[in-house]
């Protein structure tokens, strides 16, 4: 090990003890970070912190809008909506209104892969926040009233989004970069599906995926592993026993040829996407994509495209790249916004400046830079228990290694050109990619190549 290379891994392994409370770990000591799996088959993942005020509960369950039929597609994110509309003990609001009431917080969220709850409260009130989260995961009741009231208001949330240009764009290139891949239909669904879903397929769904044995609950606060042992087999008291195998996700399939799709809309500049799918968030490539990506287009002025399409030439108002990782392989995407007039240019740099970097990778100046910057900004990713809870959570649902956040800065550290260059060239082929342009007008000179 270089020295360098160990110094690195010891300022994030301090950051990492600091940041969470507890003593810092010397190399060869048990990970900061525990797992383990209860009787019922849920995975409990736990970063003790006795110095926090507050303790913070995430349940992340495996029934994200891939999970959900086309047919219905938007359940899963309608279900997360529902779960605070009311419970066998508490009428609508309530729920809402018992943990401000103790100065707490509590929300959900839907995503492609994944639902996840979330409640953080004062460590005094940890009782309370237990019974709520718990209610509102096993006991939600799917009042006709209440379901009939949020459709239409997921029905004008899914119409607003028609409306953003952004939204649109994104739409649109997971459903060329995906086809038929439950990948690419939107997390929120569409009008027709979600007036159609009914209280019968609600509670359809919700006893077919929301079993423990398809979920990770993961803490961070003054608790002890017996406590987060409890407070799991608390949380998911309610939830229906798995019947049959748990859902398995199909692979994603590489795209056969580019594509390129121009979207009219009335935006006062052309919103510009080129992607594919590119990487899972457990595939062993990801930490050398996501340096090489900041030398290509993650790191903002420093990043190639920024430099080439916004700053010599002015082709863009913001351009930039990166890696979405899902479960499977998430899409790998360069971001351009420009006029209309200027999109076919700016399109042409974009592209050469990707394959450049396909054919030579990063120069060792800018890997060094590139390095150094995500190095530097590593306490920024931990720097409040909220952000390590979200990354406790990743590694129990996506089986990310114990020891991720404490080993990242020493694997950043040990990426090499070759294996950057190597990566790109495994998960990224410039050669059949999708080009989504949405536009008020027609851009001229857009084409695929």
């Amino acid at each position: 090990m270089k020295m360098r290379n160990r110094k690195h891994w010891l300022l994030g392994a301090a950051l990492f003890a600091m940041i969470a409370g507890g003593p810092t770990p010397s190399a060869g000591e048990e990970p900061l970070v525990e797992k383990y799996v209860l009787g019922n088959g849920l995975t409990v993942v736990i970063r003790p912190n006795p110095s926090s005020p507050v303790v913070a509960v995430q349940a992340w369950v495996k029934a994200g809008s891939t999970t959900e039929p086309e047919a219905r597609a938007g359940m899963s994110h309608i279900l997360e909506h529902m779960a605070f509309k009311g419970t066998k003990r508490r009428g609508p609001g309530e729920i809402a209104r018992e943990v401000e009431a103790v100065g707490g917080e509590i929300n959900a969220y839907t995503s492609f892969d994944q639902t996840v709850y979330h409640i953080t409260l004062s460590g005094r009130f940890l009782e309370n926040a237990l019974d709520i989260l718990a209610d509102t995961l096993g006991n939600s009741v799917f009042d006709p009233a209440e379901l009939s009231r949020e459709l239409e208001v997921i029905v004008e949330e899914v119409r607003m989004n028609e409306d953003n240009p952004g939204r649109v764009v994104d739409k649109a290139l997971f459903r060329e970069a995906y086809k038929v891949h439950p990948y690419g239909r939107p997390v929120i669904g569409y009008v027709d599906t979600i007036r159609k879903t009914t209280r019968e397929d609600l509670l359809a769904f919700y006893r077919s995926h929301y079993a423990a044995r398809y979920a990770v609950v993961a803490l961070i606060g003054d608790v002890t592993r017996a406590q987060a042992e409890e407070i799991a087999e608390e949380l998911t008291r309610g939830l229906p026993e798995a019947s049959g195998k748990e859902p398995e996700l199909p692979p994603v399939d590489p795209l056969a040829q580019a594509a390129t799709r121009t979207v009219p809309h009335p935006a006062a500049q052309a919103h510009i996407l080129i992607g594919s799918p590119g990487v899972a968030r457990a595939d062993p490539d990801y930490i050398a994509l996501y340096v090489g990506n900041f030398v290509l287009g993650g790191g903002g002025f420093v990043s190639r495209i920024t430099e080439e399409v916004r700053q010599k030439r002015g082709l863009a108002y913001s351009a930039s790249s990166y890696f979405y990782p899902l479960l499977r392989k998430g899409p790998f995407v360069i971001s351009m916004q420009t006029r209309s007039d200027q999109a076919g240019e700016a399109l042409k740099v974009a592209r050469a400046t990707l394959a450049a970097f396909m054919k030579n990778g990063p120069t060792a100046e800018e890997l060094e830079g590139a390095k150094r910057n995500i190095v530097d900004g590593f306490p920024l990713r931990i720097d409040s228990n909220r952000k390590i809870h979200e990354h406790l959570a990743l590694i129990g649902f996506y089986r990310l290694p114990l020891d991720y956040l404490e080993d990242f800065v020493q694997r950043v550290e040990r990426v090499s050109a070759a294996e950057i260059r190597d990566a790109f060239r495994r998960h990224v082929d410039p050669s059949r990619m999708v080009t989504v342009v949405v536009a008020g007008e027609t851009p001229k000179q857009v084409d695929a190549r």
